[in-house]
């Protein structure tokens, strides 16, 4: 079942965003945000690793005063993966993080008040090599925008983006990603589509304030499913009202689920009815739950009978199939083994990890080879 996407994606500037690349032909990263107070250096930097372990990419972090400006300095320090400051307004604080090891600026350069501001901003910039993201959100758009259309639209996220971008030209700044998020996914979904017809630059996915874990993830996999079958979209965020660690699991799945990433399990499962041979959902939770360390790309088949399930489980790397009196068990399209219902999940666990170890020594050997 490993099968390359058919999705040809568009063709855009790629930028380093600390050592991750976006854009070009890099693969689409994930990211999240911190909600711990950026000041309490002890918990954000907890949340970041707990983030990182989850397979972030990259993690932003709200920059809001200088005190918080200190901290995050202390922050970089301590976490490995790329860090963006999210900063509004004062370009004193975009600055100073530069000078502390920031990996990307989240600014606006409209927002931060006279042209010799920005410009300090942007020459900081060009000196250390930082790239700026430009976030337009629907919420927040210019108040003459606001007023020019009524209310916010996809043209006037597109206007306002637009804006940023002229200021970056003017003075020759080409280093930077946008993002032009609604929490209306129509919108948003129009706002990029125009958008990635009009600059090369990387475009950064979100559908902003998406709501809670469930309601949020419907909503942002219909959005960014949405674009990302275009072609359109280079990292992406799903903004949940949850602990941050889930917006990660749930960007990997939005992501695998179009064959545009591949770390960790893919599985397929069945709902589950009363021809189950055992209990699906229940083993399915455990399964998760134990296995979400695993970062090696794996296709597996959870299958409640027999209907289906020697079907599916021949075209994954494990397999599953409800038998009666056992549960029949392949590996890599063939028999392998049976397991009884009262360890199923132990010993579906093991030939997972096992399976999973044989793929990365494998993996190793080629690349040694090469």
């Amino acid at each position: 079942m490993h099968v390359e996407s058919p999705i040809k994606r568009r063709v855009s500037r790629q930028i380093m965003v600390g050592d991750v690349p976006v854009g070009g032909d890099a693969p689409i990263s994930v990211q999240s945000m911190t909600n711990t107070e950026t000041t309490d250096v002890a918990a954000t930097v907890a949340q970041i690793q707990r983030i990182q372990d989850a397979g972030a990419d990259i993690v932003r972090v709200s920059v809001p005063s200088m005190e918080a400006a200190e901290a995050f300095g202390e922050i970089r320090k301590q976490v490995s993966v790329p860090l963006v400051a999210d900063i509004h307004f004062d370009y004193r604080i975009a600055l100073r993080v530069a000078d502390l090891g920031v990996d990307c600026l989240r600014i606006n350069p409209g927002n931060i008040g006279r042209e010799k501001r920005i410009l300090a901003v942007i020459d900081k910039a060009k000196d250390l090599n930082i790239p700026i993201r430009i976030g337009v959100n629907a919420g927040s758009l210019e108040k003459d925008l606001q007023k020019k259309y009524g209310e916010p639209t996809p043209e006037a996220l597109v206007e306002s983006a637009l804006r940023h971008v002229e200021i970056l030209d003017r003075y020759d700044f080409q280093n930077f990603k946008v993002s032009v998020k609604a929490s209306d996914v129509f919108m948003a979904v129009a706002a990029y589509r125009k958008l990635a017809t009009q600059i090369e630059q990387p475009l950064h996915l979100g559908i902003t304030e998406a709501g809670g874990l469930r309601s949020g993830t419907v909503k942002s996999s219909v959005g960014l499913g949405m674009l990302l079958m275009d072609g359109i979209g280079d990292t992406i965020r799903v903004s949940l009202a949850a602990d941050p660690v889930e917006e990660v699991k749930v960007g990997w799945d939005i992501l695998k689920s179009l064959k545009l990433r591949s770390k960790g399990i893919n599985f397929i499962a069945c709902p589950s009815c009363s021809r189950q041979n055992f209990d699906v959902i229940k083993t399915m939770n455990e399964l998760e739950t134990r296995l979400e360390d695993i970062r090696t790309p794996m296709d597996v088949a959870v299958i409640g009978c027999v209907v289906n399930g020697p079907g599916e489980a021949k075209e994954v790397d494990v397999g599953l199939a409800g038998g009666t009196p056992k549960n029949l068990v392949y590996v890599d399209g063939q028999p392998a083994d049976k397991f009884e219902k009262d360890n199923l999940v132990d010993s579906l666990e093991s030939l997972i990890r096992e399976k999973a170890k044989a793929k990365e020594e494998q993996l190793e050997n080629l690349i040694a080879k090469a």
